[in-house]
């Protein structure tokens, strides 16, 4: 998907739902949707109650939840949002300062399309907010793309490039970690932004080998060299492990263009952002 088309997945008078039991998350929320979409109706809830009585008044184009909120469960919301009557497949995504938690014990439901931790601070939520409904390419950052299935790999590098990404890809843990020494030598003609690599490669090393290598051997963090883990295994605890090991997110496998995209280019722009991080 290009990105003039993600552009559109949001509709010209756009109707989103922010619901937080915080009147300044709510008010940050809303102050970035209408400076990126000076069409956009915000529905600002406090509620699950005030959320549902949206939803009945009309169908919505995107809805952010806090995971607490004083009625209930934010996940309830998000199922709400799914069982509501006359209401498209839209993202729900759960901002919350126990959203890290809730990843790494694979809490979310399938009824979550995204997530956000409070505690990465104001602007990167803008940043991610952002990335949602005006997504922009950040020209010439490099991937390193880690995948022995060529047709998964021409496919997925296809969707990269289409956001003016450049990316590298090899077949197999041991190349990758032979270009990010030579980076590290500074033999590199270039600097390696983004590692998104698959859990099951050929060879003697996986996914989960790459994520600790980067994070023990290289001593990178994940702002310094963020890890996308793209993953068919459902099972919770073996996902959790990733994340523990240190990968930034994870990237379900079958992959769907727009959430991969959103994932990447907002992993690369948390990177950037300057100096520290105000938390909520």
């Amino acid at each position: 998907m290009a990105s003039h088309e993600l552009k559109h997945l949001i509709s010209d008078a756009p109707r989103v739902m922010v619901a937080d039991g915080s009147k300044l998350v709510r008010k940050l929320i809303a102050d970035v949707l209408t400076r990126e979409l000076p069409d956009v109706q915000v529905v600002g809830c406090s509620s699950i109650s005030e959320a549902r009585q949206a939803l009945e008044a009309g169908a919505v184009d995107l809805v952010t939840t806090a995971l607490s909120l004083p009625d209930g469960d934010g996940l309830e919301l998000a199922r709400s949002v799914r069982e509501a009557a006359g209401q498209a497949y839209v993202p729900v995504i759960v901002v919350s300062g126990d959203a890290q938690q809730h990843l790494v014990e694979r809490r979310f439901t399938e009824f979550v399309t995204d997530y956000f931790d409070k505690s990465l601070g104001h602007e990167a939520l803008a940043e991610f907010i952002r990335g949602y409904v005006q997504p922009q390419p950040i020209v010439g950052a490099t991937v390193l793309y880690i995948e022995d299935s060529r047709v998964v790999a021409e496919a997925t590098k296809r969707m990269l490039e289409r956001q003016q990404l450049n990316v590298i890809h090899v077949l197999t843990a041991e190349e990758a970690f032979g270009l990010l020494t030579a980076e590290s030598l500074g033999r590199a003609a270039y600097k390696i932004d983004l590692v998104l690599t698959d859990v099951t490669l050929k060879g003697e090393l996986s996914g989960r080998d790459v994520v600790e290598r980067i994070r023990i051997d290289f001593g990178y963090g994940k702002r310094r060299l963020p890890v996308l883990v793209m993953t068919g295994d459902g099972n919770r605890h073996n996902q959790s492990e990733l994340l523990k090991a240190g990968a930034n997110d994870l990237v379900q496998k079958p992959i769907e263009e727009r959430l991969l995209v959103t994932k990447v280019l907002f992993q690369l722009r948390l990177a950037r952002l300057d100096g520290g991080t105000r938390t909520f």
